[in-house]
C-alpha cells in the first residue's frame, strides 16, 4: 500500500424518497430564518416546491440560474439576496443552479442546502467554475462546499431519458478521473468504482423504463459517490478539456463530458493502466475507453462535438487554451496528442482497443 492523505469532506448528506420534505428542518438546522431559493427558468416550478416546504422561511426566489455560471447572472442574483437580506442559500435544481448557489457563497459566506435534481455530482465538491468573457475558470475551495444536500430521489423521477444519460456520464466521469488522479487514496479509489458501477447498470434502466425507482435510486447513489471522489481530489486533462469547451464554445455541459470521456480515458490509458482496469472493471467491460463509449451509444448519447454545436475551426483554439494552463495529467499533455483526442471527439470516433 503506497502513502496517502485523505481528509472526508464535511457535508451533511441525507438520502432518501420523499426527503425534501426535511428542507424546513435543515434550514432550522443551520440557525437561519430568511432562505433565497435558487433555480433555473426552466425548471422555476421547483422554486414553488421549496417555498412551500419553507413556509415563513422562505425570504424569495431567484430563478435565473445558467449553465457555466456566468458571473454577469451571479451579480444579478447577489443584488437580489441582499435585497431580501438573505441568510442562507436553497438551491433546487442540476449542476448550472448549484453552480449559482456556490458563486454566492463564495461572495457572502452564506451556508447553503442543496437539493439535487439531476446527476451532475457537483453538489459533493469544494469546486466552483465560472464563466467570464468567454473563458471558464475553476477553483477549490471549502467556501464553496454545501452544508447541506437532500437527495431525493422523487425530484429525479421525471428527469427526461436524455438528460439522465448525459447527467450520468457527467457524474461517471467525475470518478474515472478521481481512479487516476495525483491525490487517489484507498478510499477514493473504492468509491470511485462503486459510483461507476452504479451508474453504469442503472442508466440503461432507466433509459429503458424511465420511472423505474430502484434505477433511480442507484443512479443518484452513484451521482454522490463519482461528485464525493470529485471533491476529494484533484482534476485532470478529461475536466480541463471540458471546462475550456464549455467556457469557450458555450457546449451543453455535461453532453461535453460524456463525448470527452472515452477519449481522455485512452489518452491517458498507457500511463494510467491500473486505474483503467479498475475502471473496465467496474463498467464490466474488457476495456475502459471502449466501455465508455459503448455506453455512450447504447444510451444514445451524441457522440461527436460536431453534433453538439462544436465549430470545426474552434479545435486549435481549443488545444491553445488547454495547454496555456493544464491540470496535472499522468500523462504529459502533447500538442500533437491533444490535438488528435479532440479531432476524435469532434468527429465522434471510437477509441482502438488497448
Amino acid at each position: 500500500m503506497r502513502p496517502f492523505h485523505y481528509s472526508p469532506l464535511p457535508a451533511h448528506v441525507i438520502f432518501g424518497f420523499g426527503t425534501v420534505a426535511t428542507l424546513g428542518d435543515e434550514v432550522d438546522r443551520l440557525g437561519c430564518a430568511r432562505a433565497l431559493v435558487l433555480t433555473t427558468p426552466e425548471q422555476a416550478k421547483l422554486a414553488d416546491l421549496a417555498e412551500s416546504q419553507l413556509g415563513a422561511k422562505c425570504a424569495g426566489a431567484f430563478t435565473q440560474a445558467q449553465m457555466h455560471t456566468p458571473v454577469e447572472i451571479t451579480e444579478q442574483a447577489l443584488v437580489h439576496a441582499r435585497a431580501v437580506d438573505a441568510d442562507c442559500l436553497v438551491a433546487i435544481g442540476g449542476g448550472s443552479t448549484t453552480g449559482l448557489s456556490k458563486a454566492l457563497a463564495l461572495r457572502t459566506d452564506l451556508p447553503q442546502v442543496i437539493l439535487p435534481t439531476t446527476y451532475a455530482g457537483s453538489e459533493a465538491t469544494p469546486i466552483l467554475g465560472e464563466t467570464t468573457g468567454g473563458e471558464k475558470t475553476t477553483q477549490r475551495t471549502f467556501k464553496v462546499l454545501p452544508e447541506s444536500i437532500i437527495y431525493d430521489v422523487d425530484l429525479t423521477m421525471t428527469l427526461p431519458r436524455r438528460l439522465s444519460a448525459v447527467s450520468g456520464m457527467n457524474a461517471i466521469a467525475h470518478a474515472v478521473e478521481a481512479l487516476y488522479a495525483k491525490e487517489v487514496n484507498p478510499v477514493i479509489a473504492l468509491l470511485a468504482q462503486d459510483g461507476i458501477r452504479a451508474l453504469a447498470t442503472a442508466l440503461p434502466v432507466i433509459t429503458d423504463k424511465p420511472d423505474e425507482r430502484e434505477a433511480r435510486s442507484d443512479a443518484l447513489y452513484g451521482a454522490w459517490a463519482c461528485g464525493t471522489c470529485l471533491g476529494a481530489v484533484g482534476m485532470a486533462l478529461h475536466h480541463k478539456l471540458c471546462h475550456v469547451l464549455g467556457g469557450s464554445f458555450n457546449l451543453p455541459h455535461a453532453e461535453t463530458h460524456a463525448i470527452v470521456l472515452p477519449h481522455a480515458a485512452a489518452y491517458n490509458r498507457s500511463s494510467a493502466r491500473q486505474a483503467m482496469s479498475l475502471a473496465a472493471a467496474a463498467l464490466g467491460a474488457e476495456d475502459a475507453p471502449v466501455g465508455l463509449f459503448a455506453l455512450n451509444r447504447a444510451l444514445g448519447i451524441p457522440l461527436a462535438l460536431k453534433e453538439i454545436g462544436m465549430p470545426a475551426d474552434g479545435i486549435d483554439k481549443a488545444v491553445e487554451l488547454a495547454m496555456s494552463s493544464p491540470y496535472w495529467n499522468p500523462r504529459p499533455i502533447e500538442k500533437a496528442s491533444l490535438r488528435e483526442l479532440l479531432q476524435n471527439a469532434y468527429e465522434g470516433r471510437a477509441p482502438a482497443a488497448a
